[in-house]
């Protein structure tokens, strides 16, 4: 049996986190919660996915306890477990920002 450190534990909690960021369609379902709560079919229509597409990628969210839902009646309603997802992805723009910057620059200097 191989036993993880703390250290490795919290790396793969980390990369477990990052998971929720690999598809492009879970970072605008979260984008879209940031708003406010969302059904499926309300984010169906913002985002343009088809509902078994966006349906799966909740689902992804929820199994991390990145998002949550709230039944009424048969309605699910989702939300962001905590805003500062978004601060992280706000950052990540940034650092995404600033290194295409860098390059465009790289380019001029050509």
């Amino acid at each position: 049996m191989f036993l993880q450190t703390p250290t490795q534990e919290v790396s793969q909690l980390e990369a477990n986190l990052c998971y929720a960021f690999v598809d492009s369609t879970r970072i605008l379902i979260l984008y879209a919660l940031k708003e406010h709560p969302h059904n499926v079919t309300q984010l169906t229509n913002q985002l343009g996915a088809p509902q078994p597409k966006i349906s799966r990628h909740l689902k992804v969210l929820r199994d991390l306890g990145l998002v949550h839902a709230t039944r009424q009646g048969v309605t699910l309603t989702y939300e962001l477990t905590d805003v500062r997802l978004i601060e992280v992805l706000d950052i990540l723009r940034r650092v995404l920002k600033d290194g295409i910057a860098l390059k465009a620059n790289l380019i001029e200097e050509i």
